[in-house]
Protein backbone atom coordinates (compact mmCIF):
# COMPACT_ATOMS: atom_id res chain seq x y z
CA UNK A 1 0.00 0.00 0.00
CA UNK A 2 2.86 2.32 0.87
CA UNK A 3 4.48 1.69 -2.52
CA UNK A 4 1.22 2.43 -4.33
CA UNK A 5 0.80 5.67 -2.42
CA UNK A 6 4.43 6.64 -3.06
CA UNK A 7 4.06 5.88 -6.74
CA UNK A 8 0.91 7.99 -6.89
CA UNK A 9 2.71 10.92 -5.24
CA UNK A 10 5.64 10.61 -7.68
CA UNK A 11 3.17 10.56 -10.60
CA UNK A 12 1.39 13.68 -9.36
CA UNK A 13 4.72 15.46 -8.82
CA UNK A 14 5.85 14.55 -12.34
CA UNK A 15 2.62 15.82 -13.90
CA UNK A 16 2.88 19.11 -11.98
CA UNK A 17 6.57 19.48 -12.93
CA UNK A 18 5.85 18.90 -16.63
CA UNK A 19 2.64 20.86 -17.04
CA UNK A 20 2.64 23.25 -14.10
CA UNK A 21 4.95 25.80 -15.76
CA UNK A 22 2.91 26.11 -18.96
CA UNK A 23 2.23 29.76 -19.77
CA UNK A 24 5.23 31.07 -17.87
CA UNK A 25 7.67 33.39 -19.62
CA UNK A 26 11.10 31.94 -20.28
CA UNK A 27 14.08 32.62 -22.51
CA UNK A 28 14.68 28.89 -22.89
CA UNK A 29 13.49 27.17 -26.04
CA UNK A 30 10.45 25.00 -25.22
CA UNK A 31 10.42 21.27 -25.80
CA UNK A 32 8.50 20.31 -28.92
CA UNK A 33 7.43 16.71 -29.24
CA UNK A 34 5.30 17.45 -32.33
CA UNK A 35 6.38 20.58 -34.17
CA UNK A 36 3.06 21.09 -36.03
CA UNK A 37 4.84 23.05 -38.78
CA UNK A 38 6.16 25.61 -36.26
CA UNK A 39 9.74 25.27 -37.45
CA UNK A 40 9.51 25.66 -41.21
CA UNK A 41 12.56 26.31 -43.32
CA UNK A 42 12.45 29.96 -44.37
CA UNK A 43 14.58 33.02 -44.87
CA UNK A 44 14.38 35.84 -42.34
CA UNK A 45 14.22 39.48 -43.45
CA UNK A 46 17.66 40.67 -44.59
CA UNK A 47 18.94 37.17 -43.93
CA UNK A 48 21.79 35.43 -45.71
CA UNK A 49 21.61 32.52 -48.12
CA UNK A 50 24.39 30.14 -49.14
CA UNK A 51 22.40 29.25 -52.27
CA UNK A 52 23.12 32.54 -54.07
CA UNK A 53 26.57 33.71 -55.04
CA UNK A 54 26.20 37.10 -53.32
CA UNK A 55 25.07 35.45 -50.08
CA UNK A 56 21.79 37.40 -49.88
CA UNK A 57 18.34 35.86 -49.56
CA UNK A 58 16.60 39.01 -50.83
CA UNK A 59 16.74 39.19 -54.61
CA UNK A 60 16.72 42.31 -56.79
CA UNK A 61 13.56 42.43 -58.95
CA UNK A 62 14.17 42.20 -62.70
CA UNK A 63 14.49 45.51 -64.56
CA UNK A 64 11.09 46.91 -65.44
CA UNK A 65 9.20 45.09 -62.69
CA UNK A 66 5.89 46.80 -61.82
CA UNK A 67 4.58 46.39 -58.29
CA UNK A 68 1.21 44.74 -57.79
CA UNK A 69 -0.80 44.89 -54.61
CA UNK A 70 -2.24 41.49 -53.86
CA UNK A 71 -5.84 40.51 -54.42
CA UNK A 72 -9.24 42.10 -54.21
CA UNK A 73 -10.65 39.80 -51.55
CA UNK A 74 -14.12 41.35 -51.69
CA UNK A 75 -14.68 40.67 -55.38
CA UNK A 76 -12.10 38.33 -56.84
CA UNK A 77 -9.73 36.67 -54.39
CA UNK A 78 -7.74 34.99 -57.13
CA UNK A 79 -6.65 37.91 -59.28
CA UNK A 80 -3.88 40.44 -58.73
CA UNK A 81 -4.57 44.14 -59.16
CA UNK A 82 -2.20 47.00 -59.79
CA UNK A 83 -1.68 49.07 -56.67
CA UNK A 84 -0.73 52.71 -57.39
CA UNK A 85 0.28 53.22 -53.75
CA UNK A 86 3.49 51.30 -54.44
CA UNK A 87 4.69 53.80 -57.02
CA UNK A 88 3.51 57.02 -55.31
CA UNK A 89 4.42 58.99 -58.40
CA UNK A 90 1.98 61.84 -57.71
CA UNK A 91 3.76 64.14 -55.26
CA UNK A 92 0.67 66.26 -54.72
CA UNK A 93 -1.49 63.32 -53.69
CA UNK A 94 1.07 61.29 -51.74
CA UNK A 95 3.19 64.06 -50.18
CA UNK A 96 1.08 67.21 -50.39
CA UNK A 97 3.71 68.98 -52.48
CA UNK A 98 4.40 70.20 -55.98
CA UNK A 99 8.13 70.69 -56.18
CA UNK A 100 9.11 72.43 -52.96
CA UNK A 101 5.72 74.09 -52.35
CA UNK A 102 2.74 72.76 -50.42
CA UNK A 103 -0.35 72.36 -52.55
CA UNK A 104 -2.98 74.90 -51.56
CA UNK A 105 -6.04 72.70 -52.06
CA UNK A 106 -6.68 68.99 -51.73
CA UNK A 107 -6.46 67.04 -55.00
CA UNK A 108 -9.52 65.03 -53.93
CA UNK A 109 -13.02 66.21 -54.84
CA UNK A 110 -15.01 67.09 -51.73
CA UNK A 111 -18.47 65.54 -51.57
CA UNK A 112 -20.80 64.21 -48.86
CA UNK A 113 -19.26 60.72 -48.97
CA UNK A 114 -15.76 62.13 -48.43
CA UNK A 115 -16.96 64.26 -45.51
CA UNK A 116 -18.70 61.31 -43.87
CA UNK A 117 -15.52 59.26 -44.21
CA UNK A 118 -13.45 62.15 -42.90
CA UNK A 119 -15.73 62.56 -39.89
CA UNK A 120 -15.48 58.86 -39.07
CA UNK A 121 -11.68 58.80 -39.36
CA UNK A 122 -11.37 62.10 -37.48
CA UNK A 123 -13.39 60.76 -34.57
CA UNK A 124 -11.15 57.70 -34.43
CA UNK A 125 -7.71 59.25 -34.84
CA UNK A 126 -7.96 62.98 -34.06
CA UNK A 127 -10.77 63.84 -31.66
CA UNK A 128 -9.02 62.34 -28.63
CA UNK A 129 -6.61 65.27 -28.67
CA UNK A 130 -8.21 67.96 -30.84
CA UNK A 131 -11.77 67.50 -29.60
CA UNK A 132 -15.02 66.90 -31.46
CA UNK A 133 -15.09 70.45 -32.86
CA UNK A 134 -11.35 70.86 -33.36
CA UNK A 135 -10.71 73.44 -30.64
CA UNK A 136 -7.99 71.35 -28.97
CA UNK A 137 -9.93 70.19 -25.92
CA UNK A 138 -9.94 66.43 -26.41
CA UNK A 139 -10.00 63.90 -23.60
CA UNK A 140 -6.19 63.72 -23.50
CA UNK A 141 -6.00 67.35 -22.38
CA UNK A 142 -7.90 66.40 -19.23
CA UNK A 143 -5.03 64.05 -18.35
CA UNK A 144 -2.20 66.53 -18.77
CA UNK A 145 -1.68 66.71 -22.53
CA UNK A 146 -0.45 70.17 -23.46
CA UNK A 147 0.34 71.95 -26.71
CA UNK A 148 -2.66 70.58 -28.64
CA UNK A 149 -3.42 72.88 -31.56
CA UNK A 150 -6.84 74.31 -32.32
CA UNK A 151 -7.88 74.06 -35.94
CA UNK A 152 -9.61 77.43 -35.67
CA UNK A 153 -6.45 79.48 -35.15
CA UNK A 154 -5.75 81.84 -38.05
CA UNK A 155 -2.46 80.15 -38.87
CA UNK A 156 -4.15 76.75 -39.29
CA UNK A 157 -7.09 78.17 -41.24
CA UNK A 158 -4.63 79.80 -43.65
CA UNK A 159 -2.39 76.71 -43.80
CA UNK A 160 -2.18 74.93 -47.15
CA UNK A 161 -3.94 71.58 -47.36
CA UNK A 162 -0.66 69.99 -48.36
CA UNK A 163 1.02 71.16 -45.16
CA UNK A 164 -1.80 69.75 -43.03
CA UNK A 165 -1.43 66.49 -44.97
CA UNK A 166 2.29 66.47 -44.17
CA UNK A 167 1.56 67.09 -40.48
CA UNK A 168 -0.81 64.12 -40.36
CA UNK A 169 1.73 61.98 -42.19
CA UNK A 170 4.90 62.87 -40.31
CA UNK A 171 3.71 64.54 -37.13
CA UNK A 172 4.70 67.92 -35.71
CA UNK A 173 5.64 69.12 -32.24
CA UNK A 174 4.01 66.84 -29.66
CA UNK A 175 1.85 65.21 -32.32
CA UNK A 176 3.02 61.80 -33.45
CA UNK A 177 3.08 60.70 -37.09
CA UNK A 178 -0.06 58.99 -38.33
CA UNK A 179 1.14 58.12 -41.81
CA UNK A 180 1.73 54.49 -40.84
CA UNK A 181 -1.86 53.93 -39.69
CA UNK A 182 -4.01 56.36 -41.68
CA UNK A 183 -4.06 55.57 -45.43
CA UNK A 184 -3.45 58.37 -47.92
CA UNK A 185 -7.08 58.64 -49.01
CA UNK A 186 -8.24 58.87 -45.39
CA UNK A 187 -5.78 61.68 -44.67
CA UNK A 188 -7.37 63.77 -47.41
CA UNK A 189 -10.83 62.86 -46.09
CA UNK A 190 -9.81 64.07 -42.62
CA UNK A 191 -8.54 67.34 -44.09
CA UNK A 192 -11.87 67.87 -45.86
CA UNK A 193 -13.68 67.36 -42.56
CA UNK A 194 -11.29 69.71 -40.72
CA UNK A 195 -12.06 72.40 -43.30
CA UNK A 196 -15.77 71.78 -42.69
CA UNK A 197 -15.22 72.24 -38.94
CA UNK A 198 -13.37 75.48 -39.57
CA UNK A 199 -16.12 76.81 -41.79
CA UNK A 200 -18.75 75.86 -39.23
CA UNK A 201 -17.10 78.22 -36.73
CA UNK A 202 -16.45 81.07 -39.16
CA UNK A 203 -19.58 81.04 -41.27
CA UNK A 204 -22.08 83.87 -41.55
CA UNK A 205 -25.75 84.06 -42.40
CA UNK A 206 -24.81 84.87 -46.00
CA UNK A 207 -23.28 81.39 -46.31
CA UNK A 208 -26.66 79.75 -45.63
CA UNK A 209 -28.94 79.16 -48.64
CA UNK A 210 -31.97 81.44 -48.64
CA UNK A 211 -34.59 78.72 -47.97
CA UNK A 212 -32.86 77.76 -44.69
CA UNK A 213 -32.15 81.20 -43.26
CA UNK A 214 -35.56 81.65 -41.67
CA UNK A 215 -35.01 78.43 -39.69
CA UNK A 216 -31.84 79.87 -38.17
CA UNK A 217 -33.49 83.15 -37.32
CA UNK A 218 -36.27 81.59 -35.25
Amino acid sequence: MRQILLGFIVLIATVVAVFGMRGQRSTRQPLQFIDDMKDQSRYHTQGGSPFFADGRSARTPPLGTVAFGGADYFNDAGSARQNPDFLQADDGYYRGKQGTDWIAKSPVKTDSALLRRGQQRYNIHCSACHGATGVGNGITTQYGMIGVATYHADRVVKMADGEIFNTITNGKGVMMAYGHQVPTADRWAIIAYVRALQRSQRGSLDDVPEPFRTELQK
